[in-house]
């Protein structure tokens, strides 16, 4: 580690467009007050192997899905493991960076999850429905999901994807855990403008659905993001657990709220790269968002 201050190699794409949101101005507003305690470098994920070896952590943020440049994060993700690199989110999680797979096993594990099946034998076990989403299992951004009529939708199961209920929930909520502390809630209101978010006022019975994801998933250390629904019984269902860089719509917070998120992030990276948790290990898999 540096004499001075830790040194972060920070890893974002300022370039990606993604749909309803600027994933770079949350980068450039983050790095700017990081900077403010650690010497700090930014870097596209392409270049991120080559880089971190000069760095006491790396920091993976808006990098994107990583589904466009898959054979450099594979490498960069087999490099850090091997070197014991301290990575941010650690590379233990079981969610969206491994992949969707979760979602097949939150299902069968009775957790309160869109139900989900990845096999035309297994739809007895969904809820009949008018409409089915079919997606890929390495998805991301909503990259090749359907929407399919139940009645057409044995012809447009193919190759390795996901199959749920079209649920008519009434909007999306997200919460924005640091390591293992709630930080805020955001949803969207109208269920056709998924990024035109508030700030959402979560009840105990709310955070304690969300924890369970988050003790689920036991990473630890880092930012996760909980995104779930609001049936029509009126409880939530997990849409998607992201682990590896999820968005943190921080454009939608007030500045308090804004500044206390700041500090929270900041005090785990620095527990982080001082060593409080031991650098991570874990399975495989392609991230998504």
């Amino acid at each position: 580690m540096s004499a001075a201050r830790p040194r972060l190699l920070y890893v974002t794409d300022l370039a990606y467009q993604a749909r309803g949101r600027r994933y770079c101005d949350e980068d450039i507003h983050l790095t700017s007050r990081l900077r403010a305690h650690f010497d700090l470098a930014l870097c596209h994920p392409l270049d991120a192997a080559a880089l971190m070896d000069g760095f006491d952590a790396v920091v993976v943020r808006n990098s994107g899905p990583v589904l466009g440049h898959k054979t450099a994060f594979d490498d960069f993700r087999a490099r850090a493991l091997a070197a014991g690199t301290r990575v941010y989110n650690p590379l233990t999680g079981k969610a969206d960076m491994a992949g969707k797979q979760y979602l097949l096993d939150l299902t069968a594990a009775g957790y309160p999850v869109i139900p989900t099946v990845d096999r035309v034998e297994d739809l007895d076990r969904l809820p009949a429905a008018a409409r089915y989403v079919v997606k890929p299992k390495l998805g991301a951004d909503s990259l090749g999901l359907r929407i399919v009529p139940g009645s057409r939708l044995a012809g447009h199961i193919a190759g390795d994807v996901l199959i749920q209920p079209c649920v008519d929930f009434a909007y999306e909520v997200s919460f924005y855990f640091v390591d293992d502390d709630f930080q805020y809630a955001l949803y969207a209101p109208d269920p056709e403008r998924r990024w035109e978010l508030k700030p959402y006022p979560a009840t105990a019975a709310d955070l304690e659905f969300a924890r369970r994801f988050i003790d689920w998933n036991d990473l630890g250390h880092g930012i996760q993001r909980v995104d779930a629904c609001r049936a029509p019984d009126g409880g939530l269902l997990l849409v998607e657990l992201e682990d590896l860089n999820p968005y943190l719509s921080l454009d939608a917070l007030e500045e308090e709220a804004k500044d206390a998120f700041v500090a929270a992030f900041t005090s785990s990276l620095n527990r982080f790269v001082q060593g409080a948790f031991s650098p991570a290990e874990g399975g495989t898999g392609v991230p998504g968002r």
